[in-house]
């Protein structure tokens, strides 16, 4: 489609990734627009519809999951929807594919181009791990990654309580610099692209693209804060 997004990183050729947009699409009020999510509540004959547009415009066949706010990084599987929040595939022509509408969308590539993965962080898969677990099933060394940070929740509106904070100091304490306080008492604001940062180079992965976006603000995209009910966009990674 026209306005979906195409990652501005050095990945190899022969990789390819892409995130779609409300735009288009078969969906009603409140998903309007190019909905992929089909546990929302739209209609399923409009979600199918949807995803059979996606797959006929990547050239290629999405892998979806059933995602849970886990850690579980899983091999795209075709075949089969697994509870995850993640996929890795080294198969060509397997997209590995994750939904979101807030929370923040990464994906990864070796340098090789003999690898990718996807993986869906909201703030609890995020501080339990799930891009380490996305790291550790590519079994590549974090120097030889590149990771690309897709359309979340800007750091200017992602107001959370102070169990979140908690929750990444008490493992990474240099994550306190991704929170400040709020106007709201015991609440502050954080910062996603910067917590992920922070993550990844603990696990020495340091090309990290992407980031700068806002859900919340940007119309382009569905958000779960702007407005719920709504749809779901995906963000894709494969190999051509």
């Amino acid at each position: 489609m026209n306005d979906w997004l195409i990652p501005d990183w050095p990945a190899p050729a022969g990789v390819r990734a892409c995130v779609t947009t409300r735009s288009g699409g078969f969906s009603l009020p409140p998903y309007e627009g190019f909905n992929l999510g089909d546990h929302v509540g739209d209609d399923p004959s409009a979600v199918a519809a949807n995803r059979d547009v996606l797959s006929q415009t990547l050239g290629c066949a999405p892998a979806w999951l059933s995602q849970v706010h886990s850690v579980r990084a899983v091999e795209a599987d075709l075949q089969a929807v697994h509870s995850a929040d993640a996929s890795w595939t080294a198969r060509r022509g397997v997209a590995c594919a994750v939904l979101t509408a807030d929370c923040l969308p990464a994906l990864f590539c070796d340098r090789a181009g003999s690898r990718v993965a996807a993986a869906h962080a909201g703030w609890r898969g995020l501080a339990g791990g799930v891009l380490e677990a996305t790291l550790d099933a590519l079994e590549v060394d974090g120097d030889e990654l590149l990771v690309w940070l897709g359309p979340a929740i800007g750091a200017q509106v992602f107001e959370v309580g102070g169990e979140v904070r908690e929750a990444f100091i008490g493992t990474h304490g240099e994550a306190e610099r991704a929170f400040v306080p709020s106007a709201n008492t015991g609440r502050y604001i954080a910062d996603i692209y910067q917590l992920a940062r922070i993550r990844l180079a603990a696990r020495g992965v340091t090309a990290v693209y992407g980031g700068g976006f806002c859900t919340f603000s940007d119309p382009r995209f569905y958000s779960y804060r702007r407005a719920n009910p709504t749809g779901r966009f995906a963000s894709l990674v494969w190999l051509e």
